[in-house]
C-alpha cells in the first residue's frame, strides 16, 4: 500500500499525463530531493523555485490566470502565514472579475504538528484557511483520500488549498489507488529515488487511474449511534482508534470531513440528529478555532437535537509548540485525551 506522499506523488503524475499539468513548483520541489517529503519525486514537471512564498504563490496566479494548472507547493505552512494577502487575492480573484478569470491552481503545504518540528515546524492554518473566502480547502487523512483529493483539485477550476498532515505522510493506507501495485516494496522500487547518486534514477510509474474524492464531501470512518466525533486530518485516525478502543463503553461515530471548504454539512447533521452527542476534534489553538464555527452552527440548527453540550478538543492557545515530546504532546490533543473526552460525553446525563 502506498504511504500518503506516495500518493500525492501518483495523483500529481496522473495529472501531468492526464489533466494538462505543466509547472509543478516551490521550495526543494524539484530534482534531487523532490520536497522534504518526497511528494513531487520523479515528477517531470516540477521545478525549484526561490525561498520565496509571496513569489511562489504570485507565479501560481499568474500561471493560472495563463490557463495554465500549475501546482505550487510551500514547503512548510509554518511559512505561509507571509503570504496570505497573496492566498486572499487568490482566493478572490474569479469573484472580483466577475467570473472572467478563472483560477484553476493548487496550493499545497504541510500542515500540523507530531513530527517534532518545534515552533517554525509545527503550525496549523486550518481555521485561517477557512477565512480565504473563494478558495477552497481539503486536508486529507488516508493515502487514497489524499489521491482522490488531488485529483479533483487539479481539475477544479477554482482556487484548492491542499493541506498535508506532515505527521501522515509516511502512514500506509488499507485501500489501493487505482493501478497501483499491492506490494509496496515493488511500488517503492518503483517510484522511490534511491539513496545516493541519483543523477541517472527515473521513475517507473504505474499505471494508476482516474480516482476523484468529491471536494465537500466527508466519509464516516466509522459508524456509531452514541458520539458523533467530527475531525479532519491528523486527528482522524486518532479518533478513528479511540472508536475502536470504546467500543464496550459506547458506541462512536466518526466522520472525517476531508473538505473544510466547502464542508459537508449534511452529513455532519444527520450523525449528530442519529446521536444527540457531538465532540469536534482538531489540532488548531482553540480561540476562533474552526470547530468553534460548527459548534455554534449546531446549536443554532440542532438545539432541540442535541442531548448534552457539544464539545470541542483541540490545541491550546499557546504562542508555538515545544520541540520536548511532553510539550508537544500536552499542547495538542492526543488519543488518551480524545478517550477522556468522549468517555466524559458518553457519561454527561441527557
Amino acid at each position: 500500500m502506498a504511504n500518503m506522499a506516495q500518493a500525492i506523488r501518483m495523483a500529481l503524475h496522473y495529472g501531468e499525463e492526464n489533466l494538462g499539468v505543466r509547472e509543478i513548483f516551490g521550495e526543494d520541489v524539484g530534482p534531487p530531493l523532490g520536497g522534504v517529503f518526497t511528494a513531487t519525486q520523479g515528477l517531470k514537471t516540477a521545478w525549484n523555485a526561490p525561498l520565496d512564498e509571496r513569489g511562489i504563490l504570485g507565479a501560481a496566479l499568474g500561471l493560472a490566470w495563463a490557463g495554465f494548472r500549475p501546482v505550487a507547493e510551500v514547503q512548510f505552512v509554518d511559512y505561509i502565514f507571509n503570504a496570505v494577502d497573496m492566498l486572499k487575492l487568490i482566493a478572490n480573484s474569479t469573484w472580483t472579475s466577475g467570473g472572467l478569470y478563472k483560477t484553476p491552481l493548487v496550493v499545497m503545504t504541510p500542515t500540523g504538528s507530531g513530527i517534532h518540528g518545534s515552533i517554525y515546524h509545527s503550525h496549523s492554518f486550518d481555521s485561517i484557511a477557512t477565512k480565504l473566502h473563494g478558495m477552497k480547502v481539503v486536508c486529507p487523512s488516508t493515502p487514497i483520500d489524499a489521491y482522490g483529493l488531488m485529483i479533483s483539485a487539479i481539475k477544479d477550476d477554482n482556487p484548492v488549498l491542499f493541506l498535508k498532515p506532515k505527521a501522515l505522510l509516511r502512514t500506509r493506507g488499507a485501500e489501493l489507488i487505482p493501478g497501483e501495485p499491492a506490494d509496496e516494496k515493488e511500488l517503492k522500487a518503483m517510484i522511490d529515488a534511491p539513496i545516493g547518486d541519483r543523477s541517472k534514477w527515473k521513475p517507473k510509474w504505474p499505471k494508476v487511474g482516474d480516482y476523484s474524492v468529491p471536494i465537500g464531501k466527508a466519509k464516516i470512518s466509522h459508524a456509531g449511534t452514541d458520539v458523533t466525533v467530527v475531525t479532519h486530518g491528523r486527528m482522524a485516525p486518532i479518533a478513528l482508534e479511540a472508536a475502536k478502543e470504546l467500543e464496550s463503553e459506547g458506541s462512536i461515530e466518526v466522520i472525517d470531513m476531508r473538505s473544510l471548504i466547502p464542508y459537508d454539512w449534511d452529513a455532519i447533521k444527520a450523525s449528530i440528529k442519529k446521536t444527540g452527542r457531538v465532540l469536534f476534534l482538531n489540532e488548531e489553538t482553540e480561540i476562533t478555532n474552526f470547530g468553534e464555527h460548527l459548534i455554534r452552527r449546531t446549536v443554532d440548527e440542532m438545539f432541540y437535537d442535541l442531548k448534552v453540550r457539544p464539545r470541542l478538543l483541540c490545541g491550546k492557545a499557546t504562542p508555538g509548540i515545544g520541540l520536548a515530546t511532553v510539550l508537544e504532546n500536552f499542547t495538542q490533543p492526543q488519543k488518551p485525551d480524545v478517550l477522556r473526552m468522549l468517555r466524559e460525553i458518553l457519561s454527561d446525563p441527557a
